[in-house]
């Protein structure tokens, strides 16, 4: 049977039956001899199969760490793409978030308009108001005036001052209205008269 190191049993007893001096050995160191050797043959196959065993667990481990590794590879591809996505998402919620600023800053914007149109328009109308009610004043004087002047006691006399006073009136207007004729009827003469004279200087 062959050794762990590479040569027979054959050539180890080759080797030990002669002593130093080149004598051979007797029987008794022959056995001692071969009980060592078959000892140190038994501590070779118990190491070489604490080797062999170390050797399958070392491989089942590399199989087991190039699985995990796999997986762990497999996890990492499928982080980074979770990475991406989620990445890819907050860029866009980063957009509707400027979006959103931008459209709350035009409506506070327009807001504030309305706020300044209302206000406007609220003075307008105070204004407004206040006019139509100074107005109002007045023609309540007015109509108080009115009333204390035009009551029915003195209607029938205003009447018959207005009678009297419309003839009055008429003359005055006739007499107006020959007066503007005459002055037309001069201002026609005086333009006539000097058409006449450029007409002799020629």
């Amino acid at each position: 049977m062959t050794s762990s190191v590479g040569f027979s049993l054959d050539d180890i007893l080759k080797l030990s039956l002669k002593q130093e001096d080149g004598k051979e050995l007797k029987v008794e160191d022959l056995a001692v001899k071969l009980r060592r050797l078959q000892q140190a043959r038994r501590t070779l196959e118990e190491e070489l199969l604490e080797v062999q065993t170390l050797k399958g667990l070392l491989e089942q481990e590399e199989e087991t760490l190039c699985s995990e590794a796999f997986q762990i590879d497999v996890i990492l591809k499928e982080k980074k793409e979770s990475h991406r996505i989620l990445q890819f998402k907050c860029e866009e919620l980063d957009q509707d978030s400027q979006r959103l600023q931008e459209q709350n800053k035009q409506k506070e914007e327009l807001v504030e308009q309305y706020r300044y149109q209302i206000q406007e328009a609220t003075l307008k109308h105070r204004k407004t108001r206040m006019k139509f009610e100074n107005q109002l004043q007045q023609l309540m004087v007015q109509h108080k005036s009115l009333s204390s002047m035009f009551t029915p006691e003195r209607l029938p006399a205003e009447i018959i001052t207005a009678e009297n006073a419309t003839p009055q009136l008429l003359k005055a207007e006739k007499l107006r209205m020959e007066q503007l004729a005459q002055q037309q009827e001069e201002l026609s003469d005086i333009h006539n008269g000097d058409i006449e004279l450029l007409t002799t200087a020629v």
